[in-house]
């Protein structure tokens, strides 16, 4: 068995969902979704509960669009001609510039869990996606060792609570589309229910 396996055995079910709510979070951030991933988005299924049914106004709003569209309102939110409508970064949502001291701090933690920037990538470690995408690692164990609870709280009190949630209400209230708002809704109630979890361990 593999030293990962044996790792994720030692995940519970609950934080194996979290971990997959913050790596969904990080692709739909990322990059506009291709049309496979418009194909799988389309299936998902919605319960009743506050998560599920953000979740089904994605799916919802996913049967609605085209990936062409998608790529075209991504540019304009998080791209755009010199800058989008949002810049899903930590630094400027905390400071109002890039490359500031949250990024500094960000970096020391990377170091500290043995987390490096993904080859090809040139913009800074603090977006958005790739926040999420660090917090799925960290729960899996996917950077050398499962995160301990305490760990992941420190994690993301430093660096994803005091912006993501603020950052997520806004994208949610966007009119530019309907998807990404959507997307937004999802992160605003899951950043809100992180905190409150964390809050709440001792």
């Amino acid at each position: 068995m593999s030293n990962l396996t044996s790792m994720r055995d030692e995940i519970s079910p609950e934080d194996a969902d979290r971990a997959v709510m913050y790596g969904f979070l990080g692709r739909m951030l990322q990059a506009a979704p291709s049309d496979d991933d418009l194909a799988v988005l389309r299936s998902l299924s919605a319960d009743d509960t506050p998560m599920g049914l953000l979740l089904g106004e994605i799916s919802a709003s996913a049967r609605d669009v085209a990936a062409v569209d998608l790529a075209r309102d991504y540019h304009d939110l998080f791209i755009g001609l010199g800058r989008g409508e949002f810049v899903p970064f930590g630094s400027y949502y905390l400071t109002g510039f890039l490359h500031e001291k949250p990024l500094a701090e960000l970096r020391a933690s990377m170091a500290g869990f043995g987390i490096e920037r993904a080859e090809g990538v040139s913009e800074p470690e603090d977006h958005i996606a790739a926040l999420m995408q660090m917090m799925e690692g960290l729960i899996l164990g996917e950077f050398g060792q499962v995160a301990s609870l305490d760990e992941q709280k420190q994690f993301f009190t430093a660096h994803i609570g005091s912006w993501a949630g603020h950052f997520f209400k806004d994208l949610a209230a966007s009119g530019t589309s309907r998807f990404y708002s959507a997307v937004g809704a999802l992160g605003e109630q899951f950043m809100a229910v992180e905190a409150e979890a964390f809050a709440m361990a001792q």
